[in-house]
């Protein structure tokens, strides 16, 4: 291998590398995805992925040539439209449909590619996802439509935080004053009350970051210590100003208008929470980006992940049946790999969304600072570690009955 050829490799790894960090891609399917590039290269390489960082060392047989570069990185967002493309892209390239230039050039293109939604479309999916969390709590219709309008309050927080980096750093405690205070403003107004609490969790449903606990256990269950370790950290810290935020601004919200009793919601139908799961796993597709022809296998995903782990609910107890929610999406998803030719984490990170225990933790840390159950549960804290070690074994468990395609 001539020296223009692996400088050629190398930057094309390189620039994969950092934009399916970019992505959201867990570390250790992100390293073992590089590390199949490069050996169809003939080229020998080690990565190392953590949330804030990328790490790469490539060489040659005999050592003719080498490279290494080490990046300091933001953690990065979900992208299932960049994702599905920048995996197309490197798939026509290893089989020769494509040159290294022009894929290079590609590349570029899909780095700067928009949402394929809006910014319109975003936010009615932000109140739309928000409403559907609702549903699936138990709310009122009044505490349905209310959290509906704060989750579109949080979009514009945002979208704020995407210019701003200051903003940035503030987003969570930011946001979750400013529902926990309107909150507490509209049950003031409101000619009938209702749980102000449930109202900010579901407001806040997508910040919560319940998604990046099951992927921080999943990269330490595959040996990942350093980034695992991060990305937990990382989720129990955005968790922290979320509740912190909320805490504070219904505080402030009390001194104003008076202390505010939770009170109880009527009972919905049980078809609400069917519609709830369809609402849900509608925002999701323009919150995520997924691409239109990935829309019906993600939707669907959403509906095998609820319905497995309500059905296994009933004989299941301790939130084990989260297992066996875990377990049929990740058989879907791998299946949806090898069917479609795509990366599984597409359509399985849709179905996860209904199963990760985000809103438990937060209830959790709630009763335990306030003293007020948003909902009656018993064994919160225990419920909640099960369901997160259910997630990890079932999606284990499923790559071992179902392998998948990709390592994506």
């Amino acid at each position: 291998m001539d020296q223009l050829e692996f400088i050629q490799i190398r930057r094309f790894i390189l620039k994969l590398g950092k934009m399916l960090h970019k992505y959201g891609s867990p570390s250790f399917r992100l390293e073992a995805y590089l590390i199949e590039i490069a050996t169809h290269f003939g080229l020998h390489a080690s990565f190392n992925s953590t949330p804030t960082t990328l790490s790469i060392v490539l060489w040659s047989d005999h050592h003719e040539e080498e490279y290494n570069h080490s990046a300091r990185m933001q953690p990065g967002d979900l992208d299932m439209n960049s994702l599905s493309r920048t995996d197309e892209l490197a798939y026509e390239l290893l089989s020769g449909d494509i040159s290294l230039a022009e894929a290079n050039m590609r590349l570029d293109k899909i780095n700067i590619m928009p949402s394929p939604y809006g910014k319109s479309l975003t936010g009615i999916a932000f109140g739309l996802s928000t409403s559907a969390f609702a549903m699936l709590m138990g709310a009122g219709w009044s505490e349905i439509i209310y959290s509906g309008l704060l989750g579109l309050m949080v979009y514009f927080w945002t979208l704020w935080a995407f210019s701003s980096k200051r903003m940035s750093l503030m987003l969570e405690p930011l946001a979750s004053f400013s529902v926990g205070f309107v909150a507490c403003a509209i049950n003031h107004y409101s000619s009938s009350g209702f749980n102000i609490w449930l109202i900010i969790l579901s407001s806040l449903i997508i910040l919560v970051p319940g998604l990046s606990l099951t992927m921080g256990l999943a990269e330490l269950s595959s040996r990942n210590m350093v980034s695992g370790t991060a990305r937990i950290m990382d989720a129990i810290m955005q968790l922290f100003k979320l509740y912190f935020g909320a805490f504070l601004g219904v505080s402030l919200g009390y001194q104003l208008f008076g202390q505010q009793d939770l009170a109880i919601a009527v009972t919905l139908p049980v078809w609400v929470n069917w519609l709830g799961v369809l609402l849900l796993s509608i925002g999701l597709v323009a919150i995520f980006r997924t691409r239109i022809k990935h829309v019906p296998w993600a939707m669907t995903s959403t509906f095998i992940a609820y319905a497995t782990s309500t059905w296994s609910s009933g004989y299941l107890e301790n939130g084990l049946g989260a297992f066996v929610g875990a377990f049929a999406l990740g058989v879907f998803a791998n299946l949806f790999s090898r069917i479609v030719n795509a990366p599984s984490t597409i359509v399985a990170m849709h179905g996860l969304i209904v199963l990760v225990p985000g809103s438990k933790t937060y209830i959790g840390l709630n009763s335990f600072i306030s003293g007020q159950d948003i909902i009656k549960t018993d064994h919160i804290g225990q419920e909640t570690f099960l369901i997160l070690m259910s997630l990890v074994a079932g999606l284990i468990f499923a790559n071992v009955v179902m392998p998948t395609r990709k390592s994506l």
